[in-house]
């Protein structure tokens, strides 16, 4: 793992703590965006650019935009209640399940391996049977349109209630 990667994850560490015990509300918003804005630097470092652009457009941008709108028209600027003790407890558990990642990205494959199995067993069978099963000359569209269609579906489906339930959020806020 490089400095630069480890840096970027103890800086989403600190954001996403300092988010959670912050008692001003504007700054929880505003470290949140920033927690998204490092999650995407880190998508993008580790070659999942559609993650990190979505990322980037809905976690640092849109999100903290609409939080701050809520905050403007509540006039919200300080949490309403003291810190408690299951607070504590919450941030042991984050703390727990962030452990329980960094052991799981410890055993992904090394970035470009040529004997990942995704690299030996998937890859050549959807190079060659791509045209064949989906009638699709680009294998990119023939993944994301046919071999992982529902899961596209889904991600695509999860944007639109996200977009609709901000929609219905904000109507009839005059």
């Amino acid at each position: 793992m490089t400095a630069l990667t480890t840096a970027l994850l103890a800086l989403l560490v600190l954001c996403g703590a300092a988010a959670a015990i912050s008692r001003n509300l504007f700054g929880s918003a505003m470290l949140l965006g920033t927690y998204s804005f490092v999650l995407a630097a880190l998508w993008a470092l580790w070659g999942g650019l559609d993650v990190a652009f979505t990322e980037a457009v809905v976690g640092a941008g849109v999100a903290t935009i609409y939080f701050i709108a809520l905050l403007w028209v509540t006039k919200h600027t300080v949490a309403p209640r003291p810190m408690r003790a299951q607070d504590g407890l919450l941030v042991v558990l984050a703390v727990a399940l962030l452990a329980g990642g960094w052991w799981m990205l410890l055993g992904l494959p090394v970035w470009m391996d040529p004997l990942a199995p995704a690299q030996v067993h998937l890859s050549p069978e959807f190079l060659t049977r791509s045209l064949a099963d989906t009638q699709t000359p680009n294998v990119v569209t023939s993944i994301l349109a046919d071999y992982r269609g529902f899961d596209t579906l889904m991600e695509t489906t999860v944007i639109f209630t996200a977009a609709i339930s901000c929609w219905l959020l904000g109507a009839g806020r005059e």
